[in-house]
């Protein structure tokens, strides 16, 4: 069984995403990218939360050891004017920003994608690499055939 995301294997004369345009290929294989950059971008954005997270433990192991060696002014500093605090706006938490990401821009940009290609070629993904490696497959054919006939092989 097949998804739009991963649809059946094809061979060039059963490609739907062979009766492209060129310019259609490329505006296909632009959209693919875009999704592929957003992806990236929510990598970016975990990566904030999780380091945002892990300086805020210490921070808060910062907070008790500053107490304990008396020094109460800067662990209150740390209680106060640090911890309860979000990355955005005062309010906003990396988690929240994480979510928000996901749930407009990453969302939208991978529905966007998926219509592209479902319009465009029937949803198979990577048109242009598939198209590629055809080529690099038949030129090695190529190659080999001629080879084969003569008789250096």
């Amino acid at each position: 069984m097949t998804t739009d995301d991963s649809p059946a294997e094809t061979t060039a004369s059963s490609d739907p995403a062979s009766a492209l345009s060129d310019a259609e290929r490329e505006a296909l294989h632009e959209v693919e990218l875009g999704l592929e950059w957003v992806q990236r971008a929510q990598g970016y954005l975990l990566e904030f939360h999780h380091a945002t997270g892990h300086g805020m433990d210490h921070l808060y192991r910062g907070e008790a050891l500053l107490r304990e060696t008396g020094h109460d002014e800067l662990a209150d500093a740390v209680r106060t004017e640090v911890l309860p605090y979000g990355v955005v706006d005062d309010d906003r938490w990396s988690y929240d920003v994480l979510e928000s990401f996901q749930g407009t821009l990453l969302a939208e940009t991978r529905a966007l994608e998926r219509r592209v290609r479902l319009e465009l070629a029937d949803g198979q993904r990577h048109v242009p690499e598939r198209k590629q490696e055809r080529e690099w497959k038949r030129r090695a054919d190529e190659l080999l055939e001629a080879d084969d006939g003569d008789g250096s092989t």
